[in-house]
């Protein structure tokens, strides 16, 4: 017989039914949100010990949700992304009715830069939800946000990538096809791993911590190789079009490995534990630093639209070269 307040294997009887702790005992199905230190929170949610205060945990959905409005060492990672994507849709409508016609942009330009800005969006929404929802009492369910959060990741470079070559190898059809099959082969296997129930079970959990990342470092890899073929097809480094537009990739690539550093040492808060768990933690430089690189990346775009969309590959455009 199961009694009111008496822990049950896998949950905890309420009177209303068992909720699930993953394990933590004694927790009451909370009706207010309260903040927890590193000690007390489940193991599933530890990986910063450095940031040692202002948790969120063990919150149904309900209170995950009303929880974006408690200031906790999570609230700067939700409302940067959760703004991060107002932006990105504000671009998209603001370019699609006043930039893109303006330059007298193609269907087809108007639809990639339609679904790269929709990846970057996605980005910044699924990982808005993880953050919401890591708070979550069950532990499968905050697996399941962290597998959509890095679908998200995945969403976002597929962003990156798409308008780089369209726009890139677009005077050589036979690239084109090539790079844009293999880059999004890549991201669907990414996608899908990363969604696979296994890869985010307990048994997955044994994998490296790296294991994610690794997969996405990989994948911007290939962005350099397809990088330094462009520069090659569009003649060297000599070539203006090159001149004017591989910095500007070189400044993502800076930014990209610069929020990868900050969160892979955890710094600055290892070296000040305790004092950035509100502000000013890795976790958050990382999220800034992304909204800043897309929007990087949103400005090159339109600067290569600006400048191919005119003249395409029978104009005095700088890339026409055979291949």
């Amino acid at each position: 017989m199961l009694m009111p307040g008496v822990a049950q294997k896998g949950g905890l009887w309420t009177g209303l039914g068992v909720v699930e702790l993953g394990g933590y005992w004694p927790v009451l199905a909370p009706r207010t949100i309260r903040l927890y230190t590193y000690e007390q929170i489940p193991w599933h949610l530890k990986g910063n010990p450095y940031i040692t205060d202002g948790y969120r945990a063990f919150l149904p959905s309900r209170l995950c949700i009303k929880s974006l409005w408690v200031m906790s060492n999570d609230s700067g990672n939700i409302w940067s992304h959760l703004l991060g994507f107002c932006l990105f849709l504000g671009f998209a409508v603001y370019d699609g009715i006043f930039v893109l016609p303006s330059v007298q942009a193609s269907l087809n330009d108007h639809i990639i830069h339609g679904l790269f800005l929709f990846c970057f969006q996605v980005c910044m929404l699924f990982s808005t939800g993880f953050h919401l929802f890591c708070a979550h009492r069950s532990e499968r369910v905050v697996r399941r946000w962290l597998s959509i959060d890095h679908a998200g990741i995945a969403f976002g470079m597929l962003g990156c990538f798409l308008p780089a070559i369209y726009f890139g190898f677009y005077c050589h059809p036979f690239w084109h096809r090539v790079y844009l099959l293999m880059v999004l082969g890549f991201t669907g296997a990414i996608f899908v791993l990363t969604l696979h129930p296994s890869f985010h079970s307990p048994l997955g959990s044994r994998l490296p911590p790296s294991s994610p990342m690794a997969l996405f470092v990989s994948l911007g890899l290939v962005g350099l190789v397809l990088a330094a073929h462009w520069v090659i097809l569009s003649g060297g480094l000599e070539a203006p079009i090159v001149q004017e537009f591989l910095p500007r990739l070189a400044v993502m690539y800076i930014m990209a490995g610069l929020a990868l550093l900050l969160f892979s040492c955890k710094f600055p808060e290892c070296y000040f534990p305790g004092w950035l768990n509100v502000v000013g933690s890795s976790h958050q430089c990382w999220h800034l630093i992304v909204v800043l690189m897309f929007s990087w990346w949103h400005q090159a775009v339109l600067c290569f639209i600006r400048s191919f969309a005119p003249f395409g590959c029978h104009g005095p455009h700088p890339s026409d070269h055979p291949a």
